[in-house]
């Protein structure tokens, strides 16, 4: 299978190549080659052109990237960041998606951190309004995804303006999550925590949001703020860069 998938990545990365040529490339022998080719040719991946002898992926080969989605790529660029911040402040780290007006935990370093409290956290769902990712998701949106959003979320769940959280209304939490430049909850969702949340950036749109929790009993919120506020935004930061330098 890893022979296979090179040889159809080499493919990929050039307009066609003769066997022989495949088998300089990734050095598998040559009867190797000929053998994956005609099987990937079989499962429609590849095909020959006769008049060239080359070979070159097929439509077919498109289907294996068709469920990657930018949450995904984000996914993948976020876990080494997260990894090393972890290492760094100890508390855990989140990494949330937007999904079906839910916030859903993509990845977590519960599992590495000192002071987690909880496990097994990826593929959790939690409150939009009543999270500090779900926050920064709306505070740091476009307006129009932000609209789009709340009016989804009030029609879901039957809400009226003004919208009261158990941090204040809505618009001045919102307001607060811009002046501090994340996303953050004091009260209310899993009360004997807190937590402040970065979004993090593809092409101006919020695509996933980064949050630290610690235990309130072990760390005011203003102290957590001037801890881990700086070095989450730029961790932030770091995956969104990397997200460019993957699609480059």
């Amino acid at each position: 299978m890893e022979r296979g998938l090179l040889i159809l990545q080499t493919l990929n990365q050039r307009n066609g190549l003769k066997a022989a040529e495949v088998a300089n490339e990734t050095s598998i022998p040559r009867p190797t080659v000929y053998r994956l080719l005609e099987t990937l040719e079989g499962l429609g991946f590849v095909s020959r052109d006769y008049s060239s002898e080359k070979w070159r992926p097929t439509l077919q080969a498109k289907s294996l990237s068709s469920g990657f989605r930018y949450e995904d790529w984000v996914t993948q660029s976020a876990v080494p960041e997260m990894v090393r911040l972890g290492r760094d402040i100890l508390w855990p780290i989140d990494l949330v998606t937007f999904n079906d007006y839910r916030m859903e935990i993509r990845e977590s370093t519960h599992n590495i951190s000192p002071y987690s409290i909880d496990h097994g956290m990826v593929g959790l769902q939690s409150p939009v309004l009543d999270t500090a990712g779900g926050r920064a998701w709306l505070a740091f949106s476009s307006e129009e995804v932000r609209a789009q959003t709340l009016a989804g979320l009030k029609a879901r769940q039957g809400l009226q303006d003004p919208v009261i959280l158990l941090d204040g209304p809505l618009v001045h939490v919102l307001k607060t999550c811009t002046e501090l430049g994340v996303g953050y909850r004091m009260n209310g969702h899993r009360p004997r925590t807190q937590s402040i949340s970065a979004p993090i950036y593809y092409d101006q749109d919020v695509l996933a949001c980064l949050t630290v929790i610690w235990t309130t009993s072990a760390l005011s919120f203003e102290n957590a703020l001037v801890q881990f506020r700086d070095k989450l935004v730029k961790a932030a930061q770091n995956i969104s860069d990397a997200l460019v330098r993957a699609e480059d």
